[in-house]
């Protein structure tokens, strides 16, 4: 096992990637910007280093200062988290040059995976069903609405590289299609680099599923169920719950395996996310591979009694997958709390933090890095410059409604001061009977629930 791990990372991942370390008895080093280096959280690693600037570009994006780091520190691996470089397969081939093990999958997967097209080959070889479009990149309008009329309107105009909704744009008509794919290939192009498209049929009404998967270097694989992530807002999660609230057929279920075995025949090594689309008629459609730690991962440690963390450091060290026969199952529901102001757009709110009282309990797990409340000067911050996640709160019981009822009191628990909160838009949410009764898909959160709801009401 490794001695020493760096952690390229920041905030509440990064916090959660030491905490695992810690308990295996792992040294770590976490580098940090000069916009975080006087958070609280940092403490609880073994050593810190500041690394460069607030903009992500002048720290957690640079490759260069990072592994620098981790020589001078003699770090043995690297832990990227999510976002920034935890699929950038270029800098997982720089840790492999320089012999610092990735905590990932080997670099010339990650190429692989983060083509979408080449990720809906692999995927397809193996008898999972893709979403009807192109198998191949898209050269121009002309070849795009010749796709889409064979496909048959809505389309989106997706990026080949990248996530996040950059570089994806719906055409309902052909009048919208030329538009679609100047914007999507210039928003690529700006984004990753380059400009590939392609086209995928626009399923509306449809409902996000994403299996989790554990691949060793011996290939073996094993999926720990599926999350449901339909609870969204400009393709971005608010809320997730694991299983799926009505339920898989088994032959649903069963895409979950053949999906790891793919990816285990492709190369593939430690954790990642198979994300499907469940449309209106039942058909489970496969989307993309997140070849990372997902931010929703708890609800998954919740019901299959697997820490994942654990297991992406196993597997990078080299051990085989030997999970517990024996798992907690129940239900498992997750709430984002981030720090913007629903009621103005979900405009951002970065700023101290005067008060934060967390809850506890029976079945309920709190995730985040902020630790002090108080006067601007002692105060943990938000600050502008990254993601607003402030924490996510995650319930566990015997089954969805004790799981529900146990994240309603943890919620109403919860008080947070000096910057805005999405936390009153989730107490509302968990009471909706809608969500109580698992009706919903992801147009529910924009289309329904937020043009009715009336904050403090």
């Amino acid at each position: 096992m490794f001695q020493r791990v760096l952690v390229a990372n920041r905030g509440e991942v990064a916090a959660r990637v030491v905490a695992t370390c810690r308990k295996m008895g792992i040294q770590t080093v976490v580098v940090c910007s000069a916009a975080d280096r006087d958070q609280a959280w940092l403490s609880d690693a073994d050593h810190r280093v500041c690394i460069g600037g607030a903009h992500p570009r002048d720290s957690y994006l640079d490759a260069d200062a990072i592994l620098e780091v981790a020589r001078q520190e003699a770090c043995s691996a690297i832990h990227p988290g999510w976002g920034f470089l935890a699929e950038n397969a270029r800098f997982a081939a720089r840790c492999e040059a320089l012999g610092v093990s990735f905590i990932g999958p080997p670099a010339p997967v990650l190429h692989q995976l983060g083509d979408k097209l080449a990720a809906r080959i692999l995927m397809s070889r193996h008898g999972v069903p893709v979403i009807p479009g192109t198998m191949h990149p898209l050269p121009d309008p002309a070849a795009a609405a010749r796709a889409a009329q064979d496909i048959g309107y809505p389309v989106m105009i997706k990026a080949v590289a990248g996530g996040g909704g950059r570089g994806l744009r719906v055409a309902r008509t052909p009048a919208d299609l030329e538009a679609a794919f100047v914007e999507a290939s210039a928003q690529a192009s700006a984004a990753f680099g380059h400009g590939t498209v392609y086209l995928e049929k626009l399923i509306e009404g449809g409902r996000h599923i994403e299996f989790q998967l554990l691949v060793d270097r011996y290939g073996a694989s094993a999926c720990l169920g599926e999350r449901e992530c339909s609870i969204q807002r400009q393709r971005q999660k608010l809320v997730e719950e694991s299983p799926c609230p009505t339920g898989l057929e088994p032959h649903q279920h069963a895409l979950g395996a053949r999906a790891a075995q793919a990816l285990a025949e492709a190369g593939y090594t430690g954790a990642g996310t198979v994300e499907m689309l469940l449309d209106r008629h039942g058909g489970l459609l496969f989307m993309e591979c997140n070849a990372r730690l997902q931010v929703e991962h708890p609800v998954t440690e919740a019901t299959s009694g697997v820490d994942l963390v654990e297991w992406q450091l196993r597997i990078a060290a080299g051990q085989p997958l030997d999970l517990p026969t024996e798992r907690p199952a129940g239900h498992a529901i997750e709430c984002r709390i981030n720090a913007e102001d629903p009621t103005r757009g979900f405009r951002p709110s970065p700023g101290a933090l005067s008060r934060l009282v967390l809850p506890d309990g029976p079945g309920i797990r709190v995730d985040t890095h902020l630790r002090r409340a108080g006067p601007p000067e002692q105060a943990d911050r938000i600050p502008p410059h990254y993601d607003s996640l402030i924490c996510k709160i995650i319930a566990h019981g015997v089954n969805r409604r004790e799981a529900l009822e146990r994240l309603r009191i943890a919620l109403r628990r919860t008080r947070i001061g000096g910057v805005a909160t999405t936390l009153e838009l989730h107490r509302a949410l968990m009471d909706h009977p809608n969500f109580e009764a698992g009706r919903y898909d992801t147009a529910f959160l924009e289309q329904h629930f937020l043009p009715a709801w009336a904050p403090g009401r």
